[in-house]
């Protein structure tokens, strides 16, 4: 068998693979379109992050292939009809880096709310600002969380741990479902808004998730209210958040995925000088534990695949 990887991952899990397989780890694929396709000629598996496309084209150039792994659990850079239709079989390496996400997500919390951690230059130049950097406590806030998944089940266990009160919108998940003991279930995402002193989202990027967190949304909130994003680029309003935290509408907020990645720097000069901002290269789902756990899960999704092909 085949496998090309074209994306960064633990190369250490690729000896899972038998030594009978061809395994090409080029993860420097994902910026060379040509040269991938033509690789993918004659390969049986694929495995990805999140840049590499798999849109027809791609899957039109790999008529062998037979299950693409994906290093990670969004699927909105493959096509997933397309994939079905050709019996490809997509893997995602669901739950492996849940924890990586719902850390990220709670320092998130912590820095922003707190707002003590921005200091650095201001203290070598001589500076004091102690007045300037007193903050606030995480603990007796409401925490919203829009999407009741894996991920942010496990952040609300962390948050309700440092004091916080829960509450969620995820019309996917039954109201008599056990997961929302000890949780507030909002029938609304304007609900949800209404009450979250710090909003985290974990929602996938669709045609009605688009711009979710808007102007108008933010509005809704609490003034000073902080926003994390670690779910997808495109759910978010750039330009409404960079202007929220300006007018001092948000309190904070935390962008770790972006509606054009890698963001440019013409993407990102909106954000130039917006205070109590955290911008992070849509790295909260990679750990050094978790890019480790997420490799090892999809080796053995592709394995299983190939060996039952």
């Amino acid at each position: 068998m085949k496998i090309v990887v074209s994306e960064f991952m633990d190369e250490t899990a690729l000896s899972g693979f038998s030594n009978e397989d061809q395994v090409l780890y080029a993860p420097g694929l994902v910026d060379d379109r040509g040269a991938l396709l033509g690789e993918l000629a004659d390969a049986d598996a694929l495995i990805v992050r999140n840049r590499t496309q798999v849109n027809q084209e791609l899957l039109d150039a790999a008529p062998n292939l037979q299950v693409v792994g994906r290093l990670g659990v969004g699927l909105d850079n493959i096509d997933l009809d397309t994939c079905a239709s050709r019996q490809v079989a997509v893997c995602p390496a669901t739950g492996a880096n849940t924890l990586s996400v719902a850390e990220y997500v709670i320092t998130a919390a912590l820095v922003l709310v707190r707002g003590a951690y921005h200091s650095a230059a201001e203290m070598q130049a001589g500076d004091w600002p102690r007045n300037a950097l007193i903050g606030g406590e995480v603990s007796g806030r409401c925490l919203g969380l829009w999407g009741f998944g894996g991920i942010a089940r496990a952040v609300a266990v962390r948050a309700q741990a440092l004091g916080m009160t829960i509450a969620a919108y995820d019309p996917f998940v039954a109201a008599d479902d056990p997961v929302w003991s000890g949780i507030q279930r909002c029938e609304s995402g304007d609900e949800l808004l209404q009450q979250s002193d710090v909003l985290s989202l974990h929602v996938p990027l669709t045609d009605s998730t688009r711009n979710l967190i808007d102007a108008a949304a933010i509005a809704k909130m609490p003034a000073g209210a902080v926003l994390i994003n670690t779910a997808r680029g495109g759910v978010v309003d750039e330009t409404a958040v960079a202007e929220a935290l300006r007018s001092e509408a948000l309190g904070g907020a935390a962008l770790d995925v972006f509606e054009s990645e890698p963001l440019t720097e013409d993407a990102a000069s909106r954000f130039k000088d917006v205070p109590n901002l955290i911008l992070t290269p849509h790295i909260a789902g990679v750990t050094k534990e978790g890019n480790v756990r997420v490799s090892s899960v999809t080796v053995e999704n592709v394995k299983r695949v190939l060996n039952h092909g």
